[in-house]
């Protein structure tokens, strides 16, 4: 017992660190470009990000019934799944926000502002929008080192901390894993 407590102190030291990186990330993603070479383009990401969120929606789903089955083992395959669903989407996000620039909810001619008729055209959609994507946004951030933690407690066989943690958790990631897709859609008319 005593060597998994030890070995969650270092992975959790482990999970800080990586918390920390991908916030520094999130970040300067929307203020530093990077050009891509001649003939790349990402602008294929962001069908691909929602599809990797949703897939991540199901697993997770999947893996609360195995759960509430007792079928340990399928759960933690589909945990693993989950996560590895959700450090491509991490990877490719910000990828994606390094070397494209932003799509704007409503800016309908692409020049970067949504002016007065613009807005109008959208209406309260993009106050629904912007609420949707800062939760998103918001809960993302607060959310990932929580998921790693509860992680760490099932993967050093803490059981009964990681059911503590796993119970409030799981219904943020799945959030946070539903209104990606969720505003991927409602943006989607304004992409390039």
């Amino acid at each position: 017992m005593e060597a998994n407590i030890q070995l969650a102190k270092k992975l959790n030291v482990w999970a800080t660190v990586i918390t920390i990186v991908v916030l520094i990330l999130i970040g300067l993603m929307r203020r530093v470009k990077v050009d891509l070479p001649a003939g790349w383009d990402f602008s294929f990401l962001p069908p691909f990000h929602a599809t990797v969120n949703a897939l991540t929606a199901v697993v997770l789903l999947i893996a609360f019934y195995f759960i509430k089955q007792k079928n340990i083992e399928a759960h933690r395959k589909s945990i693993y799944l989950a996560i590895g669903l959700s450090v491509l989407f991490l990877l490719s996000y910000v990828a994606y926000h390094f070397t494209t620039p932003e799509t704007i909810f409503g800016d309908a001619n692409h020049d970067g502002l949504v002016d007065a008729a613009e807005l109008a055209a959208v209406g309260s959609m993009r106050t629904i929008y912007l609420v949707l994507l800062l939760s998103h946004i918001v809960l993302a951030a607060l959310i990932l080192p929580f998921i790693l933690f509860t992680f760490i407690r099932a993967y050093t066989n803490q059981i009964d901390r990681h059911r503590k943690m796993a119970r409030w958790v799981f219904p943020f990631w799945l959030y946070v894993a539903l209104t990606g897709p969720i505003c991927y859609i409602m943006l989607m008319p304004y992409y390039v």
